[in-house]
């Protein structure tokens, strides 16, 4: 599983980390992913999406329907 969300496309942030003796070491910033189930009612079965946080609460907002859609027209498979 890739670290990625299916919803916004986001991915790790790369940077670094800076001790208190200002040496610098790299670290990465993960998304805050969860595995989600949604149910089609248009197909009458279950999704399930990795999305972080923020694509949970586009999927509120803009309905699962729409989020799917979308998904589809980009290439995605589901």
């Amino acid at each position: 599983m890739s670290a990625q969300c299916q919803v916004t496309g986001r991915r790790p942030s790369f940077g670094k980390a800076v001790s208190h003796s200002h040496t610098r070491t790299s670290r990465r910033w993960n998304p805050n992913l969860q595995r989600k189930t949604y149910h089609l009612p248009s197909e009458g079965r279950r999704v399930r999406l990795t999305v972080c946080t923020k694509g949970i609460a586009v999927i509120d907002r803009d309905g699962i329907e729409a989020v799917v859609a979308r998904l589809r027209a980009r290439g995605e498979r589901i």
